[in-house]
């Protein structure tokens, strides 16, 4: 899978009413829908870049002014999904790199820029579970690639003003490192 799209409001019960039009109004498939916290209802959908894009505009139509974030993308970077998911499999540990914001989407778009912008590899992509609503992004690399991967995600992120924040440690404390894997 390759195309998804995400779809954010500021309300559960506007997110469940989101969700089900955005199942219903083209053929897409569900990959995960829930509450975030603080509150806030987040869903991603996978299948046909059109089918996407025409589920994300009919969810953006419906939620109105409970609309947080939302985006399509048509090529989701390598290894994306799989670090959204948890699943990331990590085999080295070298530099370390965090890139934080306010939003899913926005988690999400700095995770695809970074993958694309360098040779890393993905850690995690923490979607707002238990952090009042914030998300990051960790990676792994040569220095020099994760100071242009995080360059690249926080770049995505600062442009909607949703950027809290990055670091690019050179060589994480094995302690560290046991605690983020």
């Amino acid at each position: 899978m390759k195309a998804i799209g995400l779809v954010e409001v500021k309300s559960v019960a506007k997110g469940i009413k989101v969700t089900d039009e955005m199942l219903k109004s083209a053929g897409v498939f569900l990959i995960q829908s829930g509450s975030v916290c603080p509150g806030k209802f987040v869903t991603i959908v996978g299948g046909s870049l059109s089918s996407i894009q025409a589920s994300v505009d009919r969810a953006a139509s419906v939620a109105e002014d409970s609309l947080i974030d939302k985006f399509v993308i048509g090529r989701l970077g390598e290894k994306v999904f799989e670090a959204m998911c948890g699943t990331a499999n990590v085999k080295e540990r070298k530099a370390l790199g965090v890139v934080e914001t306010f939003t899913a989407a926005s988690a999400i778009l700095a995770a695809d820029a970074a993958v694309k912008a360098a040779n890393v590899s993905l850690i995690e992509v923490r979607v707002a579970r238990g952090m009042g609503g914030k998300c990051f992004v960790t990676m792994t690399g040569e220095v020099s690639d994760v100071k242009a991967a995080v360059e690249a995600g926080a770049r995505i992120a600062a442009k909607d003003g949703v950027l809290i924040g990055t670091e690019v440690i050179a060589n994480p404390h094995p302690e560290l490192w046991e605690a983020i894997l």
